[in-house]
Protein backbone atom coordinates (compact mmCIF):
# COMPACT_ATOMS: atom_id res chain seq x y z
CA UNK A 1 0.00 0.00 0.00
CA UNK A 2 1.45 3.35 -1.07
CA UNK A 3 0.98 6.30 1.27
CA UNK A 4 0.59 9.65 -0.45
CA UNK A 5 3.33 12.12 0.38
CA UNK A 6 2.08 15.14 2.29
CA UNK A 7 1.98 18.32 0.24
CA UNK A 8 2.35 21.60 2.10
CA UNK A 9 1.35 25.00 0.83
CA UNK A 10 5.04 25.85 0.39
CA UNK A 11 5.82 22.78 -1.73
CA UNK A 12 2.58 23.17 -3.70
CA UNK A 13 3.52 26.75 -4.52
CA UNK A 14 7.02 25.73 -5.62
CA UNK A 15 5.69 22.92 -7.81
CA UNK A 16 3.04 25.11 -9.41
CA UNK A 17 5.58 27.86 -10.08
CA UNK A 18 7.95 25.42 -11.78
CA UNK A 19 5.23 23.93 -13.95
CA UNK A 20 3.76 27.25 -15.02
CA UNK A 21 7.23 28.59 -15.75
CA UNK A 22 7.95 25.55 -17.92
CA UNK A 23 4.71 26.22 -19.81
CA UNK A 24 5.88 29.75 -20.61
CA UNK A 25 3.50 31.58 -18.26
CA UNK A 26 4.86 35.03 -17.30
CA UNK A 27 4.97 35.89 -13.59
CA UNK A 28 4.53 32.23 -12.73
CA UNK A 29 5.07 32.64 -8.99
CA UNK A 30 2.37 35.29 -8.58
CA UNK A 31 -0.11 33.29 -10.62
CA UNK A 32 0.77 30.10 -8.73
CA UNK A 33 -0.03 31.89 -5.49
CA UNK A 34 -3.45 32.79 -6.88
CA UNK A 35 -4.10 29.21 -7.98
CA UNK A 36 -3.03 27.71 -4.64
CA UNK A 37 -5.29 30.22 -2.87
CA UNK A 38 -8.20 29.29 -5.14
CA UNK A 39 -7.65 25.58 -4.52
CA UNK A 40 -7.75 26.20 -0.77
CA UNK A 41 -10.54 28.82 -0.94
CA UNK A 42 -8.15 31.24 0.76
CA UNK A 43 -7.30 34.87 0.22
CA UNK A 44 -4.08 35.04 -1.81
CA UNK A 45 -2.25 36.92 0.95
CA UNK A 46 -2.73 33.96 3.29
CA UNK A 47 -0.70 31.61 1.11
CA UNK A 48 2.62 33.19 2.06
CA UNK A 49 1.67 33.40 5.72
CA UNK A 50 0.93 29.69 6.25
CA UNK A 51 3.54 27.77 4.22
CA UNK A 52 3.49 24.62 6.40
CA UNK A 53 -0.24 23.90 6.19
CA UNK A 54 -0.90 20.57 4.45
CA UNK A 55 -3.10 20.53 1.37
CA UNK A 56 -6.09 18.22 1.70
CA UNK A 57 -6.61 15.61 -1.05
CA UNK A 58 -9.54 17.62 -2.38
CA UNK A 59 -7.49 20.82 -2.48
CA UNK A 60 -4.65 18.96 -4.23
CA UNK A 61 -7.05 17.72 -6.90
CA UNK A 62 -8.45 21.20 -7.38
CA UNK A 63 -4.98 22.66 -7.68
CA UNK A 64 -3.92 20.05 -10.24
CA UNK A 65 -6.92 20.96 -12.39
CA UNK A 66 -6.12 24.67 -12.13
CA UNK A 67 -2.47 24.16 -13.04
CA UNK A 68 -3.40 22.09 -16.08
CA UNK A 69 -5.81 24.78 -17.26
CA UNK A 70 -3.34 27.64 -16.81
CA UNK A 71 -0.54 25.62 -18.44
CA UNK A 72 -2.81 25.40 -21.49
CA UNK A 73 -2.82 29.23 -21.46
CA UNK A 74 -6.34 29.70 -20.20
CA UNK A 75 -6.20 33.19 -18.65
CA UNK A 76 -6.01 33.31 -14.87
CA UNK A 77 -9.03 35.62 -14.79
CA UNK A 78 -11.08 33.02 -16.69
CA UNK A 79 -9.98 30.31 -14.29
CA UNK A 80 -10.81 32.40 -11.22
CA UNK A 81 -14.00 33.74 -12.82
CA UNK A 82 -13.38 37.41 -12.19
CA UNK A 83 -11.18 40.38 -13.05
CA UNK A 84 -10.34 43.48 -11.01
CA UNK A 85 -11.05 46.68 -12.96
CA UNK A 86 -11.00 50.19 -11.53
CA UNK A 87 -10.56 48.57 -8.08
CA UNK A 88 -13.89 46.76 -8.55
CA UNK A 89 -14.45 43.04 -9.04
CA UNK A 90 -16.22 41.96 -12.22
CA UNK A 91 -17.47 38.44 -12.88
CA UNK A 92 -16.63 37.10 -16.33
CA UNK A 93 -18.34 34.65 -18.66
CA UNK A 94 -17.48 33.11 -22.04
CA UNK A 95 -19.58 35.88 -23.62
CA UNK A 96 -17.58 38.78 -22.17
CA UNK A 97 -14.23 40.31 -22.97
CA UNK A 98 -11.70 40.11 -20.16
CA UNK A 99 -11.37 43.76 -19.01
CA UNK A 100 -7.87 45.16 -19.52
CA UNK A 101 -6.11 47.85 -17.49
CA UNK A 102 -5.70 49.78 -20.77
CA UNK A 103 -9.46 50.33 -20.83
CA UNK A 104 -9.31 52.20 -17.52
CA UNK A 105 -7.99 55.04 -19.69
CA UNK A 106 -11.60 55.67 -20.78
CA UNK A 107 -12.75 56.11 -17.18
CA UNK A 108 -9.88 58.48 -16.42
CA UNK A 109 -10.64 60.46 -19.58
CA UNK A 110 -14.34 60.68 -18.76
CA UNK A 111 -13.72 61.97 -15.25
CA UNK A 112 -11.24 64.53 -16.56
CA UNK A 113 -13.70 65.73 -19.21
CA UNK A 114 -16.59 66.14 -16.78
CA UNK A 115 -17.12 69.08 -14.50
CA UNK A 116 -19.54 68.47 -11.66
CA UNK A 117 -19.51 64.77 -10.69
CA UNK A 118 -22.81 65.18 -8.83
CA UNK A 119 -24.84 65.92 -11.98
CA UNK A 120 -27.46 63.42 -13.11
CA UNK A 121 -25.59 62.30 -16.22
CA UNK A 122 -27.04 59.81 -18.69
CA UNK A 123 -24.44 57.26 -19.82
CA UNK A 124 -24.61 54.92 -22.81
CA UNK A 125 -22.12 52.06 -23.15
CA UNK A 126 -21.86 50.33 -26.52
CA UNK A 127 -20.66 46.71 -26.44
CA UNK A 128 -20.92 46.64 -22.68
CA UNK A 129 -19.79 43.03 -22.11
CA UNK A 130 -19.19 42.60 -18.37
CA UNK A 131 -20.42 46.15 -17.82
CA UNK A 132 -17.01 47.21 -16.52
CA UNK A 133 -16.89 50.62 -18.23
CA UNK A 134 -20.46 51.58 -17.42
CA UNK A 135 -20.37 50.35 -13.83
CA UNK A 136 -16.93 51.79 -13.06
CA UNK A 137 -18.10 55.21 -14.20
CA UNK A 138 -21.39 54.92 -12.31
CA UNK A 139 -19.38 54.15 -9.17
CA UNK A 140 -17.72 57.57 -9.54
CA UNK A 141 -20.88 59.53 -10.47
CA UNK A 142 -23.42 59.05 -7.67
CA UNK A 143 -26.41 60.57 -9.47
CA UNK A 144 -25.79 59.19 -12.94
CA UNK A 145 -27.79 56.47 -14.64
CA UNK A 146 -26.71 54.34 -17.57
CA UNK A 147 -27.55 51.72 -20.16
CA UNK A 148 -25.28 49.02 -21.54
CA UNK A 149 -25.92 47.72 -25.06
CA UNK A 150 -24.68 44.32 -26.26
CA UNK A 151 -25.62 41.77 -28.92
CA UNK A 152 -24.90 38.85 -26.59
CA UNK A 153 -27.62 37.74 -24.19
CA UNK A 154 -24.94 36.00 -22.13
CA UNK A 155 -23.00 39.24 -21.78
CA UNK A 156 -26.14 41.06 -20.66
CA UNK A 157 -26.75 38.45 -17.97
CA UNK A 158 -23.18 38.94 -16.74
CA UNK A 159 -23.53 42.73 -16.81
CA UNK A 160 -26.70 42.59 -14.72
CA UNK A 161 -25.01 40.22 -12.29
CA UNK A 162 -22.11 42.62 -11.87
CA UNK A 163 -24.41 45.59 -11.39
CA UNK A 164 -26.22 43.75 -8.60
CA UNK A 165 -22.98 42.67 -6.94
CA UNK A 166 -21.76 46.27 -6.92
CA UNK A 167 -25.04 47.68 -5.64
CA UNK A 168 -25.63 49.59 -8.89
CA UNK A 169 -28.58 47.66 -10.32
CA UNK A 170 -30.94 50.56 -9.57
CA UNK A 171 -28.97 52.88 -11.84
CA UNK A 172 -27.88 50.51 -14.62
CA UNK A 173 -29.93 48.76 -17.29
CA UNK A 174 -28.75 46.32 -19.94
CA UNK A 175 -30.37 46.01 -23.36
CA UNK A 176 -29.79 43.70 -26.32
CA UNK A 177 -28.97 45.66 -29.45
CA UNK A 178 -26.70 46.16 -32.44
CA UNK A 179 -24.82 49.38 -31.69
CA UNK A 180 -27.31 52.27 -31.97
CA UNK A 181 -30.21 50.39 -33.58
CA UNK A 182 -33.35 51.04 -31.59
CA UNK A 183 -31.64 53.44 -29.18
CA UNK A 184 -33.04 56.93 -28.81
CA UNK A 185 -32.68 60.01 -26.64
CA UNK A 186 -29.77 62.26 -25.79
CA UNK A 187 -26.86 60.94 -23.76
CA UNK A 188 -24.32 63.01 -21.86
CA UNK A 189 -21.58 60.37 -21.94
CA UNK A 190 -21.09 57.65 -24.55
CA UNK A 191 -18.55 54.88 -23.98
CA UNK A 192 -17.37 52.21 -26.40
CA UNK A 193 -14.65 49.60 -26.52
CA UNK A 194 -15.47 48.10 -29.92
CA UNK A 195 -13.73 45.16 -31.60
CA UNK A 196 -10.68 46.56 -33.38
CA UNK A 197 -8.50 43.61 -34.41
CA UNK A 198 -8.30 42.96 -38.16
CA UNK A 199 -10.10 39.70 -38.93
CA UNK A 200 -7.05 37.92 -40.33
CA UNK A 201 -4.98 38.80 -37.24
CA UNK A 202 -7.30 37.37 -34.59
CA UNK A 203 -6.00 33.81 -34.82
CA UNK A 204 -2.42 35.07 -34.52
CA UNK A 205 -3.00 36.70 -31.15
CA UNK A 206 -1.66 35.20 -27.94
CA UNK A 207 -3.55 31.98 -27.09
CA UNK A 208 -4.97 33.61 -23.95
CA UNK A 209 -6.82 35.96 -26.30
CA UNK A 210 -7.37 34.01 -29.51
CA UNK A 211 -8.64 30.86 -27.81
CA UNK A 212 -10.56 32.22 -24.85
CA UNK A 213 -12.01 35.63 -25.74
CA UNK A 214 -15.34 35.88 -27.62
CA UNK A 215 -14.44 36.45 -31.26
CA UNK A 216 -17.18 39.02 -31.83
CA UNK A 217 -15.51 41.20 -29.17
CA UNK A 218 -12.21 41.08 -31.10
CA UNK A 219 -12.97 40.93 -34.83
CA UNK A 220 -13.15 44.45 -36.26
CA UNK A 221 -13.53 43.40 -39.89
CA UNK A 222 -11.02 43.43 -42.69
CA UNK A 223 -9.10 46.48 -41.47
CA UNK A 224 -10.15 46.45 -37.81
CA UNK A 225 -12.19 49.63 -38.24
CA UNK A 226 -15.61 48.24 -39.17
CA UNK A 227 -17.17 48.91 -35.77
CA UNK A 228 -16.07 52.57 -35.83
CA UNK A 229 -17.84 53.10 -39.15
CA UNK A 230 -21.03 51.63 -37.66
CA UNK A 231 -20.69 53.58 -34.42
CA UNK A 232 -19.89 57.02 -35.81
CA UNK A 233 -23.40 57.99 -37.06
CA UNK A 234 -25.01 56.44 -33.97
CA UNK A 235 -22.79 58.47 -31.65
CA UNK A 236 -23.53 61.67 -33.56
CA UNK A 237 -27.28 61.03 -33.36
CA UNK A 238 -27.33 60.13 -29.68
CA UNK A 239 -24.74 62.44 -28.15
CA UNK A 240 -26.18 65.43 -26.30
CA UNK A 241 -25.04 68.87 -27.59
CA UNK A 242 -22.54 69.29 -24.75
CA UNK A 243 -21.90 65.58 -24.39
CA UNK A 244 -18.64 63.66 -24.58
CA UNK A 245 -17.89 60.34 -26.26
CA UNK A 246 -14.96 58.19 -25.15
CA UNK A 247 -13.93 55.53 -27.64
CA UNK A 248 -11.15 52.97 -27.22
CA UNK A 249 -8.85 52.36 -30.18
CA UNK A 250 -6.14 49.83 -30.91
CA UNK A 251 -2.46 50.63 -31.27
CA UNK A 252 -1.86 52.76 -34.36
CA UNK A 253 -5.58 53.29 -35.07
CA UNK A 254 -6.16 56.71 -33.51
CA UNK A 255 -5.60 58.72 -36.71
CA UNK A 256 -7.87 56.60 -38.93
CA UNK A 257 -10.58 56.26 -36.28
CA UNK A 258 -10.53 60.03 -35.74
CA UNK A 259 -11.04 60.50 -39.48
CA UNK A 260 -14.06 58.20 -39.45
CA UNK A 261 -15.59 60.19 -36.60
CA UNK A 262 -14.77 63.55 -38.18
CA UNK A 263 -16.47 62.52 -41.42
CA UNK A 264 -19.86 62.45 -39.66
CA UNK A 265 -19.30 65.65 -37.65
CA UNK A 266 -17.65 64.45 -34.43
CA UNK A 267 -14.70 66.57 -33.36
CA UNK A 268 -11.64 65.25 -31.56
CA UNK A 269 -11.20 66.98 -28.19
CA UNK A 270 -8.25 64.93 -26.96
CA UNK A 271 -6.40 61.66 -27.26
CA UNK A 272 -5.56 59.90 -24.01
CA UNK A 273 -2.65 57.48 -23.65
CA UNK A 274 -2.64 54.27 -21.65
CA UNK A 275 0.11 53.41 -19.17
CA UNK A 276 2.29 52.10 -21.99
CA UNK A 277 2.07 55.41 -23.85
CA UNK A 278 -0.22 54.01 -26.58
CA UNK A 279 -2.95 56.28 -27.99
CA UNK A 280 -5.88 54.45 -26.39
CA UNK A 281 -8.90 56.73 -26.04
CA UNK A 282 -10.50 59.27 -28.37
CA UNK A 283 -12.34 62.04 -26.56
CA UNK A 284 -15.00 63.33 -28.95
CA UNK A 285 -17.71 65.98 -29.02
CA UNK A 286 -20.05 67.49 -31.54
CA UNK A 287 -18.31 69.53 -34.22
Amino acid sequence: MTVATALTVKTALADATARLGAAGIPDARRESRLLVAAALAWDAARVLGFPDVEMTPRARDRLENLIVRRSAHEPISRILGYREFWSLRFALSPDTLDPRPDSETLIEAALTALGDRDRAYRILDFGTGSGCLLLALLSELPNAIGTGIDLSDGALVTGRRNAAALGLEGRASFVCGNWGDGVSGQWDIILANPPYIAADEVDRLAPEVAQFEPRQALDGGADGLGAYRALAPAILRLLAPAGVALIEVGSGQAHKATGIMAAVGLALRAIRHDLSGVDRCLVLGRD
